[in-house]
């Protein structure tokens, strides 16, 4: 054998195994042992030299082994196939690194408890005899271990869809039972519903009855209110002329007022206004001619109390029917007093104070041309710098609060100010607010309320 420099392509450690050139694989490297390869040969490509590294991996000196392995790892694996020099550098650096599995290689007996890859891996560049056979049996062993895996990865795949399985199958008996107590359930149900049915029909029958004996009653009713009516209209006469003393004060009052009274002048006038307003309207009711007074209106008794603000809640409606508020209005001169903020932060909060206001207010001036009550809405005006520049519509007070002075406190004068005996209803969602209103005797109410009854305007 010829020896030729070490640098030179096709030289030759004399230590190699003879024959083992002349083995050749007869099919590409398993994958398995090709990574093996290039990743040994990425840890042994630093400490070669540049001159000592084939010209297409020299611009990959400085990387890092782990870089080498991922952007040169086919120039490797070419360079250790074609370059028997450069195989043989890198063998030179197994050698040194591994001692112990190289020359396990070089006298045939691979070490059992190693790796089939790292043999394989390690056989492949130091070429010993029957390195073939080792590559060969590394990718066999390899495809083995991943038919296992697969094989494991099977039977768990099976497992897990036998679970599913099961547990499709318990949800599906669970589902079965279910719908068959629904069904037993219907079936009880439609059964009560039939009792009910019949319950219902017999309910009709005694009701038809009671309608046919109510109509006799009807007419019984009717002959003796022509009875009574003669009876009433002696308390028609009295109420007359009661109502006409009333209407004298009442003048009375204007006139004093007119002359420049005092405040307590004109809560006398408008008590006045009510009582008369009160004895108007019950002569309408009872739509009776004129009658004088009999001896049994000098007999003393309690009469009846009139209807008041706190009475409505009497009727059977909800706090939030608008009907409630319109029971409230009827009632002769009420008073609407409205906390105007408090009332559009909670209908429209998104809105400019400005578009609040107008708003407001031109849903109270519909409903005071509806009801006929005094309307007045409070504003807070503590923190203005300018009084707003507003023109108050049609039947609808508008104040604003002094400097230092709340809208509520407002509130609360304006309802001190009013005489004992007026309806008042004030609408505000503060709880303070109409705490303090109820104590003085008007009826507070929320200001969802009043919303709901403007929503029908």
């Amino acid at each position: 054998m010829v020896d030729r420099p070490e640098g030179e392509p096709g030289a030759q450690r004399d230590d190699a195994p003879v024959g083992a050139a002349d083995e050749v694989l007869d099919r590409p490297l398993p994958e398995g042992v090709r990574r093996r390869v290039v990743a040994l040969t990425a840890e042994a490509f630093g400490a070669l030299t540049i001159a000592e590294l084939p010209a297409p991996l020299r611009q990959y000196a400085r990387f890092t082994p782990t870089r080498r392995a991922k952007f040169a790892g086919n120039a490797m694996a070419a360079a250790l196939e074609g370059d028997a020099v450069f195989r043989q550098r890198i063998a030179g650096k197994l050698r040194d690194a591994q001692p112990e599995l190289a020359e396990a290689l070089e006298h045939g007996t691979p070490p059992a408890a190693a790796d089939p890859l790292d043999v394989a891996a390690a056989a492949y560049v130091l070429r010993p005899d029957g390195w073939v056979k080792l590559v060969a049996a590394a990718g066999e062993e390899a495809q083995r271990a991943r038919a296992e895996r697969a094989g494991e990865e099977a039977e768990r795949e099976l497992a897990r869809l036998r679970e599913e399985l099961a547990q499709a199958r318990d949800e599906a008996r669970a589902e079965a039972e279910r719908v068959r107590g629904d069904l037993e359930a219907a079936r009880k149900e439609n059964e009560a519903l039939r009792r009910k049915l019949r319950s219902a029909l017999s309910d009709v029958k005694r009701g038809e009855a009671a309608v046919r004996k109510a109509e006799a009653a009807l007419v019984e009713v009717r002959d003796r209110a022509a009875t009574d009516r003669t009876a009433g209209d002696s308390e028609v006469r009295r109420l007359k002329t009661r109502v006409a003393e009333v209407e004298t004060a009442l003048e009375t009052s204007r006139r004093a007022a007119r002359e420049g009274r005092s405040v307590e002048d004109m809560r006398l006038r408008l008590l006045l206004d009510t009582v008369l307003d009160a004895a108007q309207g019950l002569r309408r009711e009872l739509a009776l001619p004129p009658a004088n007074v009999h001896p049994a209106d000098t007999v003393e008794a309690v009469a009846p109390g009139r209807m008041t603000p706190k009475d409505i809640a009497t009727r059977a409606l909800s706090d939030m029917d608008p009907a409630l508020l319109d029971q409230l209005l009827a009632l002769p001169q009420a008073h609407l007093v409205v906390d105007g903020y408090n009332v559009t932060k909670t209908g429209y909060p998104t809105m400019p104070l400005d578009k609040q206001r107008l708003r407001l207010l031109g849903g109270l001036a519909v409903l005071a041309a509806q009801t006929g009550a005094e309307m007045t809405c409070v504003f807070d005006g503590a923190e203005l710098a300018a009084p707003v520049l507003l023109a108050p519509p049609r039947g609808v007070r508008v104040l604003f609060s002094k400097p230092g002075v709340t809208a509520d406190e407002l509130i609360r004068q304006l309802v001190r100010a009013e005489p004992p005996g007026r309806p008042v209803v004030v609408v505000s969602t503060d709880r303070e607010v109409a705490d303090g209103v109820a104590k003085a005797g008007a009826r507070p109410v929320a200001s969802a309320l009043l919303l709901k009854r403007l929503a029908r305007t």
